[in-house]
């Protein structure tokens, strides 16, 4: 008997008629009738989302009733609609709310800006404020304080020629040998250290009373901010916000690098560019409204997506992140140190150089290990 007679007849795998056996994909999935249609929903995502929702609309109850001046819910809320006393207006719509609303607009833009720097560079370090954007944005400010002695809208394009500028140098210094994150993360420190230096030379060679405005808006605070801020940031973040989201799905498509995403039919170089541009547009105009606040742009991506376990760049679950941590950071400063008018950016700048500890120290146990 020949060996093929010895083996074990085969037998087929069982198979079910009409049926298609799909891969197991997480997530809810809505299917309209026939089948036609259906929508996948991450529900980790969204109930993290909902969270921090539910945690904005605490943090604005407690910001706009609580302080030197107390208000019940109801009188603030009569203030809101323009029903309230004249003192609750003054105290709600003109002191309050416009810092409440800059503060929440800007730390949604500086995590919006981070998730899209830290995707694009594939690195836990690329935002806006260690490759440099942020220092260049400072920069630009500066010369329109010191040298120009500019009015808010002119101190806001500074902002934004500088920051545009900045990443104009690091990119074209990061990419002359191809796309490479970790070269455009190098780079931007080392564009960083010199802005550094420069907006330092700039403080010293201006006069005493704009030296000490120049410092001040360079601790990056949120003290004495008026609805022009709120209103820069609120416009430049309801432009720019949607840009990203709708480029979202390639941005982590250039996650998995520029062959993939070619592959995939995305154009790798414009989808950057267009990426990069909105990322420095929202840091910048960030940066103008209250200076550079440190820390916001590197954590809230990463928290946002320990969070949700998503792999994607998740960038309205990082803005909501973002605008939690501004608003509740600056709630602290005001409540802790009150009767004192603490800088926000003290609070973050120290919270953020732990953090930056402890993910360079993760970062590097990962390599050994």
């Amino acid at each position: 008997m020949s060996p093929l007679q010895d083996a074990p007849p085969r037998t087929a795998a069982p198979r079910t008629a009409g049926v298609h056996r799909a891969p197991v994909v997480g997530g809810l999935v809505l299917r309209a009738r026939g089948g036609r249609l259906s929508l996948r929903i991450e529900v980790r995502p969204v109930a993290v989302s909902l969270a921090l929702v539910l945690a904005l609309v605490l943090i604005t109850g407690l910001t706009l009733t609580t302080g030197d001046f107390q208000l019940s819910v109801g009188e603030a809320f009569e203030a809101l609609i323009g029903q309230g006393s004249g003192s609750a207006d003054f105290i709600v719509n003109t002191l309050r709310l416009p810092r409440l609303l800059t503060a929440l607009f800007v730390g949604a833009s500086l995590a919006v800006s981070g998730a899209v720097l830290q995707s694009l560079t594939r690195n836990a370090l690329g935002s806006p404020d260690i490759i440099g954007f942020t220092n260049g944005s400072a920069t630009g400010a500066l010369v329109v304080i010191i040298v120009l002695h500019g009015s808010m809208t002119q101190i806001a394009l500074g902002a934004l020629i500088g920051g545009l500028a900045t990443a104009l140098v690091v990119y074209l210094l990061a990419f002359t040998r191809g796309p490479q994150g970790f070269r455009l993360v190098v780079m931007g420190i080392g564009v960083s250290a010199i802005l550094l230096a420069a907006n330092s030379y700039l403080i010293t060679r201006a006069s005493l009373q704009d030296a000490l405005a120049a410092q001040t808006w360079l601790v990056g605070s949120l003290n004495s901010r008026t609805w022009d801020q709120a209103t820069t940031v609120g416009i430049a973040l309801a432009i720019l916000l949607p840009v990203a989201v709708r480029f979202a799905r390639r941005l982590s498509m250039l996650e998995m690098g520029d062959d993939t995403a070619r592959a995939l039919g995305v154009d790798a170089g414009r989808s950057r560019l267009v990426l990069l541009v909105v990322s420095v547009g929202l840091a910048a105009v960030a940066t103008a409204a209250t200076g550079p606040i440190w820390f916001i742009a590197l954590a809230a991506p990463q928290l946002s997506r320990r969070l949700t376990r998503s792999a994607g760049p998740g960038l309205v679950t990082a803005a909501l992140m973002g605008a939690a941590l501004l608003a509740v950071s600056d709630f602290a400063v005001q409540r802790i140190f009150s009767p004192a008018l603490l800088p926000v950016g003290t609070a973050t700048g120290t919270i953020g150089g732990l953090y930056l500890i402890w993910l360079l120290v993760t970062e590097s146990r990962k390599s050994r290990a």
